[in-house]
C-alpha cells in the first residue's frame, strides 16, 4: 500500500464559515461532492498556492467539529486490514463507496481519526 496524499479534514455543520475562513487564507477550491453515497455530506477540497490541502465537510448536526487526517492511499482494502490488525475501528456504515472513491473513518484505539480513502479509476 502506499499512501498518495496525506491532509487535514475537518468535519463541521457550518462548513460555509470554515470554506470561508480558508478562503481567506488564501485557499481555492478545488472540487467538491454533495450528497456523499446519498447522506447528508457534502465536500469540498481546497488548495493553495503553495499546494498545502485542506478539506471540509459538511454534514448536519455534530456537537462538535472534527478534525481528523485525510489519507489517500492506492489500496484502501490493504490499508483497511493493516489499520484494523493496529487496533483502529470502522463503524459499517461509515465505509462510503462511490464510482470514483472508496472511503471509511477509522478510529484508533487512542481516538485518533483517518479518513480512509482510494480514489478509483
Amino acid at each position: 500500500m502506499k499512501i498518495t496524499s496525506f491532509s487535514p479534514l475537518i468535519v463541521t455543520e457550518h462548513g460555509d464559515d470554515i470554506i470561508k475562513l480558508f478562503e481567506d487564507l488564501g485557499f481555492e477550491k478545488r472540487h467538491s461532492h454533495e450528497q456523499l453515497n446519498g447522506r447528508n455530506i457534502d465536500d469540498v477540497t481546497m488548495n493553495d498556492p503553495n499546494g498545502n490541502r485542506v478539506d471540509v465537510a459538511q454534514v448536519g448536526q455534530i456537537p462538535e467539529d472534527l478534525t481528523m487526517i485525510r489519507m489517500n492511499v492506492d489500496n484502501f482494502d490493504e490499508a483497511f486490514e493493516m489499520l484494523t490488525a493496529r487496533g483502529f475501528t470502522c463503524r459499517e456504515n461509515s465505509i462510503i463507496e462511490l464510482p470514483s472513491s472508496k472511503s471509511a473513518m477509522m478510529i484508533s484505539p487512542s481516538g485518533f481519526k483517518f479518513d480512509l480513502c482510494q480514489h478509483l479509476k
